[in-house]
């Protein structure tokens, strides 16, 4: 599989830009079959070395904007997304996301609208301070799941070497999504700079709100102070 091509930039205009920032990346790994029946049909679960992976990630989102948009309109607001990695007949490996919880209502709106993507309204703060940062969420929906996490930036790691854990994980430049059919967008932007991170204090119930398994393991944590992003369009994947 080239796991190369989807970090090149697309040709064309992007539709938006957006800034990520202060990103926190939780990874347990878990039974593929747990992941089957929650992924649509024709996508495969992607796997390093064997292993399945679902992931958790707050952050902080930036400068959301359409393209057309000045910058003085753009939103700020945090986010938390949990997904798994997928790829399509042994191509385009990308991101399947079960979750995304935001603090505007607008832009779930939006993304629900336009990009067919299960986002959620939450309450959500973010603390950074010298012990750490500190990050907490709850859904105003449904059971109402929510996050409360407690970290530190660790060791830096510089951009993920091709082949590596941190690539598989933290590469990922498409995103699938489905309405009346299999959709695929991307996204480019610079590899991420990476780095360790250690979690003080986690109580989450986002994964097990998506239907999965609580992981009883302690996370695999990485961190990256933020990357600025290009958007670009959803396309209908034929068949």
């Amino acid at each position: 599989m080239d796991r190369l091509a989807p970090t090149r930039r697309p040709p064309g205009r992007p539709v938006g830009y957006q800034r990520w920032r202060e990103l926190l990346f939780l990874h347990w790994t878990v039974p593929a079959a747990t992941l089957r029946p929650l992924v649509p049909r024709r996508l495969a679960i992607d796997e390093y070395e064997g292993q399945a992976f679902v992931g958790l990630v707050p952050f902080r989102m930036e400068g959301v904007r359409q393209a057309w948009m000045p910058e003085r309109a753009a939103l700020d607001f945090l986010e938390t997304n949990v997904r798994t990695y997928v790829h399509l007949d042994g191509e385009h490996p990308g991101v399947y996301f079960f979750s995304l919880d935001a603090a505007s209502r607008l832009a779930v709106w939006v993304a629900r609208a336009a990009w067919a993507l299960p986002y959620f309204f939450a309450r959500m703060e973010m603390t950074l301070g010298e012990g750490g940062t500190e990050y907490r969420l709850e859904r105003r929906s449904g059971t109402r799941p929510g996050l409360h996490v407690r970290y530190r930036p660790g060791e830096p790691l510089g951009p993920s070497a091709p082949g590596s854990l941190e690539f598989f994980l933290l590469e990922r430049y498409f995103l699938y999504a489905e309405r009346g059919g299999l959709l695929r967008g991307q996204v480019h932007h610079m590899p991420y700079p990476a780095q360790r991170a250690s979690v003080v204090e986690l109580h989450e119930d986002l994964i097990a709100s998506a239907g999965l398994s609580h992981p009883d393991t302690a996370p695999l944590a990485h961190y990256a102070p933020g990357v600025d992003v290009e958007i670009f369009p959803l396309v209908r994947v034929p068949g």
